[in-house]
């Protein structure tokens, strides 16, 4: 399967799933590690590995497809 291929093919619902709860998850990162107000740096800490967490959850739940051969 190339790249075109794959990019076209369906997502599974699970996986569609995990990546919107991964996009929310990076980008509730994203806001705290952003926020104009001081945070305690547990917070700060925290806030970074979700942005990370969800980043990769998104990005290997886009890459998984549905293969209809099996």
């Amino acid at each position: 399967m190339n790249v075109v291929q794959r990019m076209k093919a369906p997502t599974p619902k699970f996986f569609r799933v995990l990546r919107t709860v991964g996009m929310a998850l990076a980008a509730a990162g994203g806001a705290l590690l952003t926020a104009p107000v001081s945070l305690p740096a547990i917070v700060i800490t925290i806030a970074g590995y979700a942005t990370v967490a969800g980043s990769v959850i998104t990005a290997v739940s886009q890459t998984a497809v549905e293969d209809k051969n099996e």
